[in-house]
Order: C-alpha cells, then sequence, then structure tokens
C-alpha cells in the first residue's frame, strides 16, 4: 500500500489522496442494460429465462420458485449454518424493532391538530446477487425491515441457481414470492413486472456494474420503480493509533479489499513505523486468502495516510466519507463526537467490520462513494413514507384565516385566497 503523510501533501494532493478508484457507467454498459430491460419488457419471462441461459449458465423453465423447492433447500442446508443464521436473524430483528417510529399529533394554534403518519410502502422488491459470493446474510439485512414495516408484499430476486441460504432466510423473514433471475434483466422484471413476476413499487439491494446501472434507469423512469440508493463498491477507513494490534487492522482492511477489485482500504495511523509494520502484516496475511487475486487488485487502490494526531485523523476520515469507519484507538468513543460523515461505525479492538456485515443487529446496506455525506444507512425508515394529516375546527380555522389570506393574496394566488374568504363569509 502507498504509505503518505498527509502534512507534506498540498491541497490537491490531499483530494487526490483521498480519490475513489473511477468507477463510471460507460456507454456499452449503459446499452446493453437498456437493451436487457427492454427484452423484459417486450418478451417478459420468456427473456428473464433467455437471460438465465445466456449470463448464468442455468437453464430454467419457471421464475417463481416453488415452497417444494425452498423446503427441499432448507434440508439441504447444515445446522450449524441455520443456528448462526437464526442469531444473526434475532440481532437484527431486535435493532430494526427499535426503530418502529411513534406518531406525531399536536395541536399549533388553538383548534388546529397536525398530525404525521408513517405507512409502509406496499410492494417492495429485494435483489441479492449471486456470484463469487452468495449474500445470504443481505437477505436478512433486507427482508427482516421489509417484514417489520409491514410492506404488504415482499418479493425477492436472485440469480439462478439460488443459494439454499438465500432461500432459507427469505423463507425465515417471511418473503411473499422468490423469483431465479439476476442482472439487469432482473431488475428490469421487478420494476414493470411480467407474467410471473410483480411489478414492485421500490427496488433494493446491491448489485455489480450492471445491477447499479438498471436500478439508476428504472428509478429515472416514472413508469418505473424507486430504488434504495446508488451503490459503489465497498470500502472501508480504518483509524488507528500506536497501540491498535497490527494483526487486527491488516485484517480489517483485507475483510473490504476481499470483496472485489475495485473495492478501496484506507487506514490513517500516526506513525511511519505503525503503517509499514502493517504494512508487512497485509502482505502476509494476503497470501493466505483464496479470494487473493481481488484482494490484491484492491489493495492497489488503497493507502496508508500517517496523520499528526488523533484530530487530524478524524479530518481526513470525514473528509472521505466512508462507507464503514473503523476506529481502533485506546479510547474510541472520545473521537465519535467529531465523526460526521460515516455509513456505519465500529468502535474498538473487539468491533470489527464483519460483525456489523452479519449478526450485530445493525444494517450492512450502506452508501458508498462519498455519499455517506448525504445518505444514511439502510434502515426502517427507507421501507416506509410519512404522510401528513391536518384537521381544524372553526375555532382554528378562524385563528388562521386572515394570516392565510393575506399570505395567498401577497403570492398572488387568488383561489387559494377564495377557499378561505367563501368560508368565512358562510361563517357570518
Amino acid at each position: 500500500m502507498q504509505i503518505l503523510i498527509y502534512d507534506n501533501l498540498d491541497i490537491k494532493q490531499k483530494q487526490e489522496s483521498l480519490k475513489r478508484p473511477a468507477v463510471s457507467a460507460k456507454d456499452e454498459i449503459s446499452k446493453t442494460v437498456s437493451s436487457l430491460i427492454k427484452q423484459v419488457q417486450e418478451k417478459g419471462d420468456q427473456a428473464l429465462i433467455e437471460q438465465a441461459l445466456k449470463f448464468d449458465k442455468v437453464e430454467i423453465s419457471n421464475i417463481k420458485i416453488t415452497q417444494e423447492q425452498i423446503a427441499q433447500a432448507s434440508m439441504r442446508l447444515n445446522e450449524d449454518l441455520k443456528q448462526a443464521i437464526l442469531v444473526a436473524y434475532e440481532n437484527i430483528k431486535k435493532f430494526h424493532q427499535a426503530q418502529i417510529p411513534h406518531e406525531i399529533s399536536l395541536e399549533t394554534t388553538k383548534g388546529v391538530k397536525c398530525e404525521l403518519l408513517t405507512r409502509p410502502i406496499e410492494k417492495v422488491g429485494l435483489y441479492i446477487p449471486g456470484g463469487s459470493a452468495p449474500l445470504f446474510s443481505t437477505v436478512l439485512m433486507l427482508a427482516i425491515p421489509a417484514k417489520i414495516a409491514q410492506c404488504e408484499k415482499i418479493v425477492l430476486a436472485s440469480p439462478a441457481k439460488i443459494h439454499d441460504a438465500v432461500l432459507f432466510c427469505a423463507e425465515l423473514c417471511g418473503v411473499d414470492e422468490i423469483y431465479q433471475m439476476g442482472g439487469a434483466g432482473a431488475i428490469g422484471a421487478l420494476a414493470y413486472g411480467t407474467q410471473s413476476v410483480l411489478k414492485v413499487d421500490k427496488i433494493f439491494g446491491p448489485g455489480n456494474a450492471f445491477v447499479t446501472e438498471a436500478k439508476r434507469q428504472v428509478s429515472s423512469d416514472i413508469q418505473g420503480s424507486a430504488i434504495d440508493m446508488q451503490a459503489g463498491p465497498s470500502e472501508v477507513l480504518v483509524i488507528a493509533d500506536e497501540k491498535a494490534n497490527v494483526k487486527f487492522v491488516a485484517s480489517d482492511l483485507l475483510s473490504q479489499a476481499e470483496h472485489g477489485a475495485d473495492s478501496q482500504v484506507i487506514l490513517v495511523c500516526l506513525s511511519q513505523n505503525f503503517a509499514k509494520k502493517v504494512n508487512d502484516e497485509i502482505h502476509q496475511q494476503i497470501q493466505k486468502l483464496p479470494r487473493y487475486e481481488l484482494a490484491s487488485k484492491s489493495i492497489n487502490n488503497s493507502k496508508i495516510i500517517i496523520a499528526r494526531n488523533l484530530n487530524q485523523a478524524v479530518e481526513i476520515s470525514n473528509a472521505y466519507a466512508p462507507e464503514h469507519l473503523i476506529i481502533q484507538t485506546q479510547n474510541p468513543r472520545e473521537l465519535l463526537k467529531d465523526v460526521k460523515h460515516a455509513g456505519s461505525v465500529f468502535l474498538g479492538t473487539y468491533s470489527p467490520e464483519s460483525m456489523g456485515d452479519y449478526a450485530s443487529g445493525t444494517n450492512h446496506v450502506l452508501p458508498t462513494y462519498g455519499f455517506t455525506k448525504t445518505h444514511s444507512s439502510l434502515g426502517l425508515a427507507d421501507f416506509t413514507k410519512r404522510m401528513t394529516v391536518q384537521e381544524l375546527n372553526k375555532e382554528g380555522f378562524l385563528a388562521l384565516s386572515k394570516s392565510v389570506e393575506i399570505l395567498a393574496e401577497n403570492e398572488h394566488l387568488h383561489a387559494h385566497k377564495n377557499a378561505i374568504t367563501f368560508r368565512l363569509e358562510s361563517l357570518q
């Protein structure tokens, strides 16, 4: 990893040091995605069957998974994994149940009652990638809050052949329908519907560049579907002081690096000596990883930055705005008050990012690519929407009528004023 001393950099070099690997929806990706979505719109299920054969090399006859297939998958899954999933399920459920909002009702003026109500999004689609890492943990992260929010229809899509653990988690969480379909075509099917696939109001879940571009396209079409967030490659920033455990720090950096070649990891520490120790430890640990090739490419995109002190370390983190922030210092909670931008924060020696990815209870679907400056980690609120209610009695109406007439007239909205004036006349 490249080692940089932050105070030795000029403003432009500091900005360059915190740049992420370039990610763009190239023209060919955009065109391919548009074509795949159009095929699904025109041919429905048949297009999804053809795409499964072409891209996933799996021959299927039906899109929808049957209850018998789910039951068989559950029987094949080993008991240790089932028990581990249940531990994660309970913790994620507890944390998201605590997010259930309270209704607000108050009198702003005597006789004027205002309320804030929350309602679930009616139909939601959950996308779970296939590929080299079956992300069954993401099923828990998406389906549990959807169920707690009381969404009326929860459907799930994942490329054929769907991993047994994905089916087990979907059944555990009460998913209504499961579809074996993947990539841009699956996103198109969820957004527009097919003979077998329910058209949904909002799509959730991560994916590759094609899935990300498909989500962008359907969310920009008024006939399409809303999405949770635009997700880029995974990333972590670790702040470590001189007493941090070098082996732990290296393993935390590599746990993100192994996600993909375009992932980025950054260490912010306080000395060149510590930086060198971590660099050496990464070199040793990475040799033993099955995903060595991916992790190595990611490490090439990554940096170690030496800060003057911990205050500057937090400033660097805030400038980067990481998806995951791990603070391995003697008093990590002391730094928390100054953290402005992070998707999820992990405090102390025994809080590796893996805990949040799987079983601590927090959600692992997080904004990346600097979007933590404006976006939040996924939570119950993402599966709901708010609506306001107002109810005025005569007393409240009379109390506000003169002010509203003046405001409407000065905005030159005379029908607005008339809606007040005519009622006033009827009360005289």
